[in-house]
Formats: structure tokens, C-alpha cells, sequence
């Protein structure tokens, strides 16, 4: 085991990469409750979402520990999720089968860019400031995540500001809805606050943040994973972290229900389907596009604000990744790695699979190689039998970890010239853009076009790499086509 993941080479051991997994696992294992809830909306089933997101979140994990050995975990995406269910399906009218269909034609074309190497064309496109600044971004919208999953946060809106509920524009003469409330959209007028700190939710956070952060500053070795712990054990009296134990799904079941969404993107209702509609298929292109670029951006941005600041992709890799051919670097094995997870998630049957930012908690807790994703893919494995069990962790146990990471990744904004707006305006787009739109792909995108018009403004546009500039323009086209489908 140590010399096939290279432990020694990557200066990490055993228990170091198994406590890491065991970190960036439960710091995403919300995602095995939240995206079966929203994918059935669909009218999916339940259980097999729950099973078939299990199986893809296993065989993801798989390829990148055992083909790529890096400690990066792969699962269907949140975001992801919901643009399929809530635009693709409920909005525009394709059926959860062809909505399958068209993740599993997204990884198809995400492996082809990823041969072909226009994927590695891309990263070698993005200067260094907005590598530095998509880095100490996500630590942003790491610690964000944190923050709102420990409840610090309100927020109000004034009634005049809500746009939509349940889907459907907002009347402030309608005051009952039927089968109750399931989201609100409001515009920009929503104002945050910190919260007053009586709820138990939000003190058993601030609680863990604090151990945790003391544990970090005195080096205790698997200080995030022990303040997760301590921090569950501490939700108990507040009634945070609930024990009861009663198993809710039924496994039996969930293969039933599997045989369902398994291999349903190719059956009459999903791909054939999908291609005996010619008049939907200039929607269909557009949303494959829209779901590619938000997977591959999204990818790249945890690859390069996580891997290079922690070393996983050394120097060495990173001159082969960009010289080389093949699959010889961490970096394209890594890339082709990401880009087959949609093709195995929507075969299972869910939404597509995408590197979770969240991998950063097992990072900074120590995770160098694929051993680490290797524990992960174990765990995720396991929880088909030990959901209950899992579920105990409460959100507020995992948030603090979220936060410390975070703070750790920021450390790349001090390779910025911020008193020079040349480099300050992109960078500052670029990073802070990922937590207030609470996506990387719309971080970097906002970095892409604001890079491009310094450049233009400072009549520098030949030092814009030609990629870049491409890159920019499919940026704005997907706004412009997520404008029309919306």
C-alpha cells in the first residue's frame, strides 16, 4: 500500500491519508440526503437516487484514487442537482430519463476535451494572478459554505424583493401554497446578518470552530477529524445531533427501485427518446453545454486552488503535465479522471458527478495521495448499510472544518499585487465572486472577462492567451443561453 500510492514520495503515511478521507468524507456526506431529496423531484424514486448516488460516488472516487492517486473525491454535485432538476426537468420540460441521456452525452464530451487535450490548453491559458486568486477564491466560498452551514447567518427580504416561489412568480395577494413551500428566489435586495447566538444550532458551531481552531494552531495531528467528533459528541445535550438509530432505507429496496434510474439514459424514455425530438435538440445542445462548462470549470478551479498550494501537484508534475504526452502527470490523469465520473453517474442513474471543493477539508487535514480517496470511496461504500449511523453527524459538526480549511487555502492572496488594479480588479472578481454566486465556475468566469477588459484597457490584448479569450466568450454565451432557458 505505502509504495503504491507513493506514501514516503508524498511525505504522508497511513493514518495520516486514512484520517483525511475519513474528514473529507464526512464533510460531504450531506450529499447522499440532499441529492436524492431534489433529484425525486423529478418523480425519480427515492432509494434508488440514494443507492445509484452511492454507486457513483464509489467508482468516481475509485478511478481517481487507483488511476490518478490524489486525494480528491468525486460525488454528484449540489449544484449540479439542481440545475437538473429544477431547469432541465421542471423548467424545460425533458424527462428525468433523457435529462440522464444528457449527462451522460456532458462526460462523453468532457472525455473528448480531455484527450484531446484542450482541457490542459485551458489551464496553461490562465495567468498566474487568477491562479492565485481562484486558490485563496474558493477558500472564500470553502469558509462560506462553512459559515451558512453553521447557521450564522439570516437573511431578510423585503416582500416587494421576492421573485419567484416554488418556481412560479411571486403575488403578494397569494398567502397559501399548495403542498407547502419548497424555495423562494428573491433579488438583490435580500440583506445578511449575523445571527443572534441563541440557537442551539449555531452555539454548537461556534463551539466546534473553537476547539477545532485550537487544535489546528497547536498541530494536534487529525485535529479537524477530533473536533468533528467532539463536536457531535457536544450536539447531544443541545439536541444537535440526534441518535436515534431507526434504519429509514431500506437496502432491499433501494435496489429495487435502482433497477429503475439504472441504465434508464438509454432506454426509450432517455437517449432515443431525446433524439426522435428534432425540435428539441438546439435545447438539448445548449444544456449539455451548460452543464460542460460548469463541470469542467468547476473541476479546474478546486485542481488549481488546492493542488498546487499543498504540493500534491509538485513542480516535476506540473512541467510534465504541460510538456508531456499521455497520461504520465498527477494533473491529466487526474483531468480524464473528473471527466468519466459523469459518464458513470448518469449509467447509475443520477445527476453528474464533479470533484467536491470539500475534498480541501481532507487536504488540509493531511491527504496528499489516493489513499485518502481511497477511505472515502470505502466510506461512501459502507453507508448504503450505515446511513442511520452517519446521519448522526450533525451539519453543524462538519461546518467548523469547512471554515478552518477555508482560512488555510486564503493564504494564496499574498502572492497578489493589490496595489496594482491590473492585477487586483481580475483577482478580485475572480475569488470573491465564487462565494457571492456560490459557484467556481461563475468565479472564474467573472475573472475570464474582467482579465480580458483590463488588458483591452491597457492595450495589452497580446499578452491575452488566445485560449483565454475563447474560453471568456463561452463564458458569456452561457449567460446569454441561461437567460433564454430561464
Amino acid at each position: 500500500m505505502s509504495n503504491f500510492f507513493k506514501l514516503k514520495e508524498n511525505h504522508t503515511n497511513v493514518s495520516t491519508e486514512i484520517t483525511a478521507g475519513l474528514t473529507t468524507f464526512f464533510a460531504m456526506s450531506y450529499i447522499l440526503f440532499v441529492a436524492p431529496n431534489i433529484l425525486s423531484k423529478t418523480g425519480m424514486p427515492t432509494q434508488g437516487i440514494f443507492l445509484a448516488t452511492i454507486i457513483a460516488s464509489v467508482i468516481s472516487t475509485l478511478i481517481m484514487a487507483l488511476f490518478a492517486n490524489v486525494p480528491y473525491v468525486q460525488a454528484p454535485g449540489l449544484g449540479l442537482a439542481t440545475f437538473f432538476t429544477y431547469t432541465v426537468v421542471l423548467q424545460l420540460g425533458f424527462s428525468w430519463q433523457e435529462a440522464l441521456a444528457l449527462v451522460f452525452l456532458c462526460g462523453i464530451i468532457n472525455v473528448l476535451i480531455t484527450v484531446t487535450k484542450i482541457r490542459k490548453m485551458i489551464i496553461k491559458s490562465i495567468p498566474e494572478v487568477l491562479q492565485h486568486a481562484i486558490s485563496g477564491g474558493i477558500g472564500i466560498f470553502v469558509a462560506y459554505i462553512g459559515i451558512k452551514n453553521a447557521g450564522f447567518l439570516k437573511f431578510t427580504s423585503d416582500a416587494s424583493d421576492i421573485v419567484s416561489i416554488n418556481d412560479h412568480p411571486f403575488s403578494q395577494a397569494a398567502t397559501h401554497f399548495s403542498n407547502g413551500i419548497q424555495s423562494v428566489v428573491t433579488g438583490s435586495g435580500i440583506t445578511p446578518a449575523l445571527i443572534n447566538f441563541n440557537q442551539s444550532g449555531a452555539l454548537v458551531a461556534l463551539i466546534g470552530l473553537i476547539i477545532m481552531g485550537i487544535l489546528m494552531i497547536k498541530n494536534v495531528k487529525g485535529g479537524i477529524l477530533i473536533g468533528i467528533i467532539l463536536t457531535t459528541i457536544i450536539g447531544i445535550p443541545f439536541g444537535v445531533t440526534h441518535l436515534g438509530l431507526e434504519n429509514t432505507t431500506s437496502l432491499t429496496e433501494s435496489f429495487k427501485q435502482l433497477g429503475t434510474t439504472f441504465g434508464a439514459a438509454f432506454g426509450s424514455k432517455g437517449m432515443i427518446a431525446l433524439f426522435n425530438q428534432p425540435g428539441k435538440m438546439l435545447l438539448a445542445l445548449m444544456t449539455i453545454f451548460a452543464f460542460s462548462l460548469t463541470d469542467i470549470f468547476d473541476t479546474i478551479g478546486t485542481f488549481i486552488g488546492t493542488g498546487k498550494k499543498s504540493g500534491i501537484f509538485s513542480k516535476e508534475d506540473e512541467k510534465e503535465f504541460y510538456n508531456g504526452s499521455g497520461f504520465k502527470s498527477k494533473m491529466d490523469r487526474s483531468l480524464f479522471s473528473d471527466a468519466a465520473g459523469s459518464i458513470v453517474a448518469a449509467v447509475c442513474g443520477t445527476s453528474n458527478v464533479t470533484t467536491f471543493v470539500e475534498s480541501a477539508s481532507g487536504i488540509g487535514a493531511g491527504g496528499r495521495t489516493g489513499l485518502t480517496s481511497l477511505t472515502a470511496a470505502i466510506m461512501f461504500a459502507l453507508s448504503s448499510l450505515l446511513a442511520p449511523v452517519i446521519a448522526i453527524i450533525p451539519t453543524e459538526a462538519t461546518a467548523p472544518a469547512l471554515i478552518i480549511v477555508g482560512i488555510m487555502m486564503m493564504s494564496s492572496f499574498k502572492e497578489i499585487n493589490w496595489s496594482d488594479l491590473e492585477d487586483a480588479i481580475p483577482a478580485f472578481f475572480a475569488s470573491i465572486f465564487m462565494a457571492i454566486c456560490y459557484s467556481i465556475s461563475y468565479g472564474i468566469a467573472a475573472g475570464f472577462i474582467f482579465y480580458l477588459l483590463v488588458k483591452i484597457c491597457k492595450n495589452k490584448f497580446k499578452e491575452v492567451h488566445p485560449m483565454l479569450v475563447v474560453c471568456t466568450l463561452l463564458f458569456i454565451l452561457n449567460f446569454v443561453v441561461l437567460a433564454f432557458i430561464e
